[in-house]
Order: C-alpha cells, then sequence, then structure tokens
C-alpha cells in the first residue's frame, strides 16, 4: 500500500511542492518548525533511508543539497539544517530546516502555524529559486 508521501508525489494529495525531477520530490512540512521546513522524498517508496540503493540514496542527497541551497537563498536563515528520522512516516525522507539558531531544529517543540495563502508563498519563493 503507497504511503501518504508516495501519494503526495503522485499527485493523490495535494501539496505544497517546491521541487519534482524524475526520482525525487520535495514539499513544505505542512507542520513546520519554522517556515519553509521541508521534506525531500526519493519517489521510489523505501521506508528506511540507508535500505536505499547507492544511486538512489546519493541521488536524494545531491537533489536535497539543491533543494537546501533554493531555500537558502529564498528564506532568511544562517544556515538549513539537516534531518533524517524516519520514524512517523515508512518513506525515507530528509528534513531541511532554515535555521537562525539551533534550537529552531528543535523536533519536540510546538508547530509553526501558517495559513494556505503563506505555504504557498513560501512554496513559492523556494520553488524559484530551485529552478534558476
Amino acid at each position: 500500500m503507497a504511503t501518504i508521501f508516495s501519494k503526495i508525489a503522485a499527485g493523490e494529495i495535494p501539496s505544497y511542492k517546491v521541487a519534482e525531477d524524475e526520482n525525487y520530490f520535495a514539499f513544505l512540512d505542512i507542520n513546520p518548525m519554522v517556515e519553509g521546513h521541508t521534506l525531500v522524498i526519493p519517489k521510489k517508496e523505501v521506508d528506511y533511508i540507508f535500505d536505499l540503493d547507492d544511486e538512489t540514496y546519493a541521488g536524494l542527497t545531491a537533489f536535497a543539497k539543491k533543494v537546501a541551497e533554493a531555500i537558502k537563498r529564498a528564506i532568511p536563515c544562517k544556515r538549513v539544517g539537516v534531518a533524517v528520522l524516519g520514524m512517523e512516516v515508512p518513506h525515507a525522507h530528509i528534513h531541511l530546516v532554515p535555521l537562525q539558531k539551533e534550537s529552531d531544529m528543535d523536533f519536540r517543540a510546538e508547530k509553526k502555524s501558517l495559513t494556505p495563502e503563506r505555504f504557498k508563498v513560501v512554496a513559492a519563493a523556494i520553488a524559484a529559486e530551485f529552478n534558476k
């Protein structure tokens, strides 16, 4: 059965897409720690990131780097943090989080609430930088 992330990448569930190619998909986390918090996934459905074959893993990392560079240009931040947890959704994914300070990447902290309009603006800004 397809994961929620596979359904998002297939367009079956709406998302705030920021980047896509034939193998990878990036979209805003709907429960972000900070504005611009993005998830990057392989379209190939594999539960655990280290179970990905080497080519897919390397491609995912390279794609995530390109997305992180777009986030850094679109969202005022000092750095873009990277985390791989993968406990909630059984589909390998990378969190990219714009950081002003280390505590911006506290997964236990209360999540931010953004309007659909703001999600659209943020996604469009990152997508525009990604596509430059």
